[in-house]
């Protein structure tokens, strides 16, 4: 009889591995739908994006909603780029990103089946966070 130790072991390369791919396709899916939805506010080819957005954000911001979009636009690409590179850091900016647009569906008022999927997407950015790798340690051993 094989005692626990002994099948356990094996498992952990297995293991290892699927938490790099559930890395991979989360940093991935974070990096590429921030871009394209980023582009989009220029372009407006997937939807009016301004629709999307409470009147309250204008009252507040004296600019246009499709200036607003501009703006959401560019911090949408930046927050792809930064989980590309920095996914650990880029996770928690697409985290707080995506709070702050179920915030704004809820002030609109409407969207509220947008707003919870935006709550599944901010948790899988939490998910990738924790599965994003630390800095490696510059201490020496010796």
């Amino acid at each position: 009889m094989k005692s626990s130790a002994s099948i356990a072991t094996p498992t952990r390369p297995l293991a290892a591995a699927s938490e790099r791919q559930a890395f991979l396709l989360l940093r991935t899916v974070f990096t590429v739908a921030p871009v394209v939805f980023g582009l989009d506010k220029f372009t407006n080819l997937l939807t009016d994006w301004t629709m999307y957005l409470a009147p309250v954000v204008t009252t507040v911001v004296p600019l246009p909603a499709q200036t607003i979009m501009y703006v959401v636009g560019v911090v949408e690409i930046a927050a792809g780029l930064a989980v590309a590179l920095k996914p650990r850091f880029g996770s928690l900016l697409v985290a707080v990103w995506l709070l702050g647009i179920i915030v704004n569906l809820i002030i609109l008022g409407d969207f509220y089946d947008v707003a919870l999927r935006d709550f599944g997407l901010l948790v899988g950015a939490l998910a990738l966070n924790r599965l994003s790798p630390t800095r490696p340690s510059t201490t020496k051993q010796g």
